[in-house]
């Protein structure tokens, strides 16, 4: 796949960050733009107050409710590898669940925000301490999962991480 010379510093960026350039971001970079607003908003979520184990829930239900085969197995991946998952917490997340109060309030509130085009009611994420920020944040990170998982969907990326 060649892709637009404009991207190399980003796939680099990438390739330093990860060790290699997933097939999702080589797809992106034929679409510069599309490559640098996708990382520029993880960059920037990564930032963000919600901590990484709830990041890769939400990642988990998103991809499921989309039936994104390539980020459930990458969010796999990195769920059990960096958010310390277990087998059944991962499951459980794809379900839009999870087993501490909290974390399943804003699981399912990500799955639901999906599933409902996002006609989702905050009240429950509220409810369980989640902040207004970090609420706004789980839309931004429910966004940012529907456009990788559209790309890959669209683009039938090849899956380079290991089978979910």
């Amino acid at each position: 796949m060649i892709t637009p010379v404009e991207t190399d510093p980003m796939l680099d960026e990438v390739r330093k960050r990860m060790g290699r350039v997933p097939n999702m971001t080589k797809v992106m970079a034929n679409a510069p733009v599309v490559l640098e607003g996708y990382l520029g908003l993880a960059g920037a979520l990564k930032k963000g107050t919600l901590p990484a184990v709830t990041s890769e829930r939400i990642a988990l239900a998103v991809g499921a409710a989309n039936e994104c085969g390539y980020c459930v197995a990458a969010h796999t991946f990195t769920g059990k590898r960096v958010a310390k998952l277990t087998d059944a917490e991962v499951e459980d997340a794809k379900n839009g669940t999870a087993e501490d109060a909290k974390e399943a309030a804003a699981v399912a509130f990500a799955r639901e925000l999906t599933e409902s085009r996002g006609k989702a009611d905050p009240a429950d994420v509220l409810a369980a301490g989640w902040t207004e920020e970090q609420l706004l944040e789980i839309v931004a990170l429910v966004a940012l999962q529907t456009l990788t998982n559209y790309v890959n969907k669209v683009a039938e990326t090849e899956n380079d991480w290991p089978a979910a």
